[in-house]
């Protein structure tokens, strides 16, 4: 299956139905993927999927899930301090417009200083350095003329969001005997997201089945067709970063109650504003009215199947041949827009319509001999090659201005305000590849694979790249004819392995790309500002590996053990340079990085009893060095992200991820200066973190009994940091518990000042107060990016699963051979983390990109129910 996937869309593994899967194991690294070719440089998930093999006669599975879930962690707020500014909050048009007469004398009963004609209101400034919340009369989004108690809201972080709901039911029939075996299954999952109107929708039929034609032929079948789609136009946690503390969600969710009595904004000469009640006007629309109405929608249809044959040629030797395909297309409609007047300005619909499709096939024959020379001796080999062909699409269309608002078709559009945009790729590899295992005495082992792999992306004379694997492993146990009591078994291994890459399409010679057209009619092209390169080679990832496998006690207590470095050099990265060369970036081979660490697992059998309560538990510790070794002749930075100044670059000599921005005066000792009662501001970028943890673990406990079983999994990361813009925002703009300590007798902030000379420091504890929302104001991620870099170290009780088996005695009168009822919580507890108001486990951009949040759909904890039965 290709794998691709977006935070918005998802796809690829996420649209394999769980109940079909068999098995899954992770290949690690280049060691135990080298002969997955390209895309296996950082290993493997390898799922092999229910295929009836295992069943005598016909049976049928059914297995229904309901889960729901709610926000894991909630933000602390401060619940003393309304919405606006300048201690003061009213609203008057959403806007912070002057304060009309007909509003004088309820304002002044609320704060005594009108300036008639001057005076304006403040719900147009999102933030909450309002008045306090202590019941005084004020006008609100949802009074119109009248006014009401301004009164805290300290539930509305609940009432935002949703409780999510999934509903998911399978049902498979499966046969077999000597013969053959067939499973066909469908698979029916409904979700609603915890944000309003958000829903997804997915049905997966499949269909395996393998039929012995002759003794020496057999036929196997495997088709999947996925149908899935939904709103996915989510709101985040702006909502909270930047957000009135006095409003109720619950409220707003009903604005349509307000319609007649919410005052909307009045420009002299222009239309009145038509925008749907809210708690302002300046920067948002109504949250439940754009999920509504403005949704992004897409409507997928995926089919993946393949088709093998294989042949017993002799009692050694067998061939495979097959053939696959997994083709996809997707229509995404982005509703940017309705027909509204905002600030006495008219605007039209707007939208945009997507179609994506994309095919991969696969084309492959492999011949196997596997054969034991005598009882000491035996020999496994493969050899094969492989045709893999890709095909993309991509249709985009801009609707800059609907005819009729509301109908979202292409026909219903100005022609002259379209935006048009189209985009093909195709792309071929060609690979030949075996692999020979030699064994001795089913205890030694020599494993040698090579795969070289000829690419359609990488130029002509130089597309051709091969890669060898080697490894050695031994039961020296076995081979040594060890008997203890202490140690059962013992197993060391050894690898080396390379793995190739190669280019993203059309990198290698200049492209034109379409840019629309000027004045509604000329079309217009220009060069793509990403300067190609002729002569790129292809990457190569290299991995040594070494490691033991010990067990003690009748193999009551296991011990692994891994070793790896693992370096990938040329990497093709597009590179920035000197725009006024009249491009951004070149694509180079640009990149050399190493990978270092150790991987622990720890297992063992704790308490088992003669009444079958059994106690199992395992540990895990996995810890990477990353370093970057070189890039290209003249580079020692490339940058990966960039969000407001700050920057996550790959640096020669320092980790990859390294997170450069603008930090705050230290002392040697790390104390912050201050002077006039503010942080001292650094003026050239500075080291403020990285995103590689120190280390990550895991420790999972089962307890059995019977037919009941208990697992708990603890998951922890130590170590490794992220740009939160939105907590610093929040901070800023008064959103959070701290933001209200101070507001009115002010603020000594934590940090020392010098009372001596640039040249003399001498520090002494900072005693200047200065005003609250000053202070906090040093929050502000956009300028100080210090302020809002923090530590990602959590440990939470990720997953805990209860179970039940039927007794087989209650369930033979109906039919039923066997059944199951099981409880699942996912993010059950944060037991440790080092930031509040968020959960630490973010990823903005993911990839190359991590170590970034802003306002992204908060992480959910999940309770959900399972009910599998077979027949």
């Amino acid at each position: 299956m290709q794998q691709s996937t977006s935070n918005t869309y998802g796809g690829g593994i996420s649209e394999v139905n769980p109940d079909n899967i068999k098995a899954i194991s992770v290949l690690k690294g280049p060691n135990a993927a080298a002969l997955y070719g390209s895309r296996a440089a950082n290993g493997v998930i390898l799922i092999t999927t229910k295929d009836g093999s295992d069943s005598k006669g016909i049976g049928v599975d059914f297995n229904s899930n309901f889960t729901f879930e709610r926000p894991f962690v909630k933000p602390d707020f401060q619940n003393t301090y309304g919405g606006g500014n300048g201690y003061r909050t009213w609203y008057s048009d959403g806007w912070s417009g002057v304060i009309q007469p007909d509003a004088y004398d309820q304002y002044a009963a609320a704060y005594n200083d009108l300036v008639p004609g001057s005076t304006t209101g403040t719900a147009g400034t999102d933030e909450s350095w309002g008045a306090p919340m202590d019941g005084r009369l004020t006008r609100q989004w949802w009074t119109g003329t009248d006014v009401a108690p301004l009164t805290p809201q300290p539930n509305n972080w609940d009432e935002y969001w949703d409780t999510g709901k999934t509903f998911s039911n399978s049902l498979a029939l499966s046969g077999g005997n000597e013969h053959g075996n067939f499973r066909l299954s469908y698979a029916k999952v409904d979700q609603k997201g915890i944000a309003a109107f958000n829903d997804y929708t997915r049905d997966n039929f499949t269909l395996n089945s393998s039929y012995n034609l002759k003794k020496w032929l057999t036929a196997s079948f495997s088709a999947d067709y996925v149908k899935s789609g939904g709103n996915r136009n989510y709101q985040g946690g702006q909502q909270f970063i930047w957000a009135h503390r006095h409003v109720s969600w619950d409220r707003l969710a009903n604005y349509a109650d307000y319609e007649d009595v919410h005052i909307q904004r009045a420009v002299s000469g222009k239309l009145e504003d038509t925008d749907p009640p809210n708690w302002q006007h300046t920067y948002f629309t109504n949250p439940f009215f754009t999920n509504e109405y403005l949704p992004t929608v897409n409507d997928k249809d995926r089919l993946l199947g393949n088709l093998a044959l294989k042949f017993t040629l002799t009692d050694d030797l067998g061939l495979m041949l097959r053939s696959g395909t997994d083709f996809w297309s997707d229509t995404r409609i982005n509703v940017s827009n309705f027909e509204r007047v905002r600030n006495g300005n008219q605007t039209p619909g707007r939208y945009s319509e997507e179609v994506l499709r994309s095919q991969e096939t696969n084309h492959d024959f492999l011949f196997t001999y596997d054969k034991m020379f005598d009882s000491d001796f035996s020999v496994a080999a493969q050899a094969g090659g492989a045709l893999r062909t890709n095909y993309y699409k991509r249709n985009y269309t801009y609707v800059g201005e609907l005819v009729v608002d509301g109908v979202y078709n292409l026909a219903n559009s100005n022609p002259s305000q379209n935006t048009v945009a189209s985009t093909i790729e195709q792309s071929e590899v060609q690979s030949l590849y075996g692999s020979v295992q030699f064994g001795y005495l089913n205890a030694l082992f020599l494993d040698v694979t090579a795969r070289n792999d000829w690419s359609s992306t990488l130029p002509t004379n130089n597309n051709s790249y091969f890669y060898p694997s080697a490894s050695v492993s031994a039961v020296f146990t076995d081979l040594l004819s060890i008997n203890s009591p202490i140690l059962s078994f013992g197993k060391l291994r050894a690898s080396y392995a390379q793995v190739g890459n190669d280019a993203s399409p059309y990198q290698l010679t200049q492209t034109f790309r379409a840019a629309g057209s000027w004045d509604g009619s000329a079309p217009e092209y220009y060069e793509n500002t990403e300067l190609a390169n002729a002569f790129l080679k292809p990457e190569i990832t290299t991995g040594l590996e070494l490691g033991a496998d010990l067990r003690f006690f009748k193999s009551k207590v296991g011990l692994d053990f891994t070793y790896y470095s693992q370096t990938t050099e040329n990497q093709i990265l597009g590179v920035e340079i000197s725009k006024a060369s009249g491009y951004s970036t070149r694509i180079l081979n640009a990149g050399k990085v190493n990978n270092k660490g150790i991987e622990i697992s720890l297992t063992g059998t704790v308490l088992e009893l003669p009444g079958g309560f059994k106690w199992t538990t395992a540990l895990n510790y996995a810890k990477n060095k990353n370093k970057v070794i070189e890039l290209a002749e003249g580079l020692d930075t490339y940058t990966l992200q960039e969000r407001r100044g700050l920057t996550s670059i790959a640096r020669v000599g320092e980790p990859y991820g390294t997170l450069y921005g603008i930090g705050f005066a230290k002392t040697d000792d790390g104390q912050i200066i201050f002077e006039n009662g503010l942080p001292v501001v650094e003026s050239t970028p500075q080291i403020l973190g990285n995103i590689q943890p120190d280390w990550t673990g895991g420790f999972m406990n089962t307890f059995s009994y019977k037919n009941i079983e208990l697992s708990a999994l603890i998951d922890a990361r130590f170590g490794g940091d992220f740009y939160d813009e939105g907590t610093g925002t929040a901070r800023w703009t008064g959103q959070y518990a701290e933001t209200a300590i101070g507001r009115e007798e002010g603020v000594i902030g934590l940090g020392v000042m010098n009372i001596g000379t640039d040249e003399n420091p001498e520090y002494v504890p900072n005693d200047v107060i200065v005003a609250g929302n000053q202070y906090y104001g040093y929050n502000n991620p956009r300028r100080y990016h210090e302020a809002a870099v923090f530590d990602g170290t959590y440990v939470k009780l990720r997953e805990a699963t209860i179970g039940v088996k039927l007794p087989s005695a209650w369930l033979s009168k109906y039919k039923i051979q066997s059944a199951k009822l099981s409880a699942v919580g996912r993010n059950i507890f944060m037991i440790y983390s080092n930031v509040t108001h968020i959960d630490p486990e973010v990823d903005e951009y993911g990839g190359n990109s991590q170590g970034f949040s802003y306002g992204r759909l908060p992480t959910s904890r999940s309770l959900g129910f399972n009910l599998s039965l077979s027949f």
